[in-house]
């Protein structure tokens, strides 16, 4: 193969592609970036994805479609172009679309997805990436050679970003890396991927539940406040809680009203471990289960939850907005499940004390932007 082909990628390869092959694959070609990678950016299964130095107000969000460039679609749509390289503020109830600094040319057995970063969806901030020619949001499709563009719309604080910021990340798959039921069934028992032993297995998922337990008047989760100041997206505890989150205490029935068009930060009843040679992500939205989204960030990286991390079962933190009608959720109530995939191979790096990750070993918490 050549080196335009990701040799460093083997067509054998079956799962989630490793620390290790990204990194191969920005040797091989398959992944540029108009600035030099990060040491920090690539993650035991992704990779995080920056900003470039401009970016684009456009009337809506939109799909380019087949045999369309999103630059075509950006000459039709956008009103407004803006530099980023000094920072530059993106307000609430906008949409934006920004050029990413990485590139893919990607081989023929090699495809992608996007989802945001955990951060990204604790600010409540919609974000999703375009390709050209592209007809589903966050997939790209194997042998893709194009440039890479995210649509960020913030829903409750507005942001300051600036060029190298990181509100998305890609992670890449060979073959059909997904568990069958009976798989999944397999790798609990031998595993334990969550702390309940008779979990709930449907499909190629498994259920988690919503933590609304305790004495009345009991903290359950976090409301995000409206007009608040901005938040700078690259700086770590640097806004007080109170200015941006409403307490949610429990109630003495257990249950927790949803408003419509309201965000709130709850958290997982089960523990959640992702064992090293698997990864998972958050299917964000069951119609079985109530008309309701839960968690923007899909991803959780191999070690998640790992003894051997620095975790021993950490829970799911989930980013909650209800849709058009109020909406009941009662202490166990399924709010969505986890998808297991294998991985091609072990990272060489787990996610939590080899990474100084965020959120390993986390309860109920909010983005790290708060103290």
């Amino acid at each position: 193969m050549s080196e335009k082909d990701g040799s460093t990628v083997s067509a054998t390869l079956h799962g989630i592609l490793p620390d290790r092959s990204i990194a191969a694959m920005f040797e091989a070609g398959a992944l540029s970036a108009r600035r030099p990678r990060e040491s920090d950016q690539i993650q035991p299964a992704s990779l995080d994805l920056r900003l470039g130095p401009v970016a684009y107000r456009v009337r809506a969000s939109f799909l380019p479609g087949r045999d369309h460039s999103v630059a075509a679609k950006l000459d039709r749509f956008s009103l407004h172009e803006f530099s980023l390289s000094g920072g530059a503020v993106l307000e609430t109830g906008c949409v934006y679309v920004v050029p990413l600094l990485e590139r893919l040319a990607l081989p023929a057995h090699v495809r992608a997805t996007a989802n945001p970063k955990s951060s990204t969806g604790r600010l409540d901030i919609f974000t999703r990436v375009l390709t050209d020619n592209a007809q589903e949001f966050d997939k790209v499709p194997a042998g893709y050679d194009g440039p890479l563009y995210l649509e960020i719309s913030p829903r409750t604080f507005p942001i300051l970003v600036r060029e190298g910021s990181r509100l998305s990340q890609i992670r890449f798959r060979c073959g059909e890396p997904a568990l069958s039921a009976a798989d999944l069934a397999a790798l609990h028992r031998s595993a334990g991927l969550t702390s309940e032993a008779d979990a709930n297995i449907s499909g190629a998922g498994i259920a988690l539940s919503i933590d609304l337990a305790g004495e009345p008047g009991t903290l359950v989760g976090y409301r995000g406040k409206r007009h608040t100041g901005l938040v700078d997206v690259d700086r770590r505890a640097a806004y007080p809680l109170a200015d941006y989150w409403e307490p949610m205490l429990r109630g003495g029935a257990g249950e927790l009203v949803l408003d419509p068009d309201e965000f709130y930060i709850l958290v997982s009843k089960e523990a959640v471990h992702v064992p090293p040679d698997h990864a998972a992500e958050m299917t964000p939205f069951d119609p079985l289960v109530g008309e309701f989204r839960v968690h923007y960030a899909g991803f959780f990286d191999p070690g998640f939850g790992h003894s051997a991390a620095g975790g021993s079962g950490s829970r799911a933190v989930l980013e909650v907005r209800s849709h058009d009608v109020p909406f009941i959720l009662e202490d166990g109530q399924i709010v969505g499940r986890l998808v297991y995939e294998r991985m091609a191979e072990l990272p060489d790096r787990l996610y939590g004390a080899d990474l100084s990750s965020n959120y390993q070993a986390q309860g109920l918490k909010l983005s790290k932007h708060f103290v």
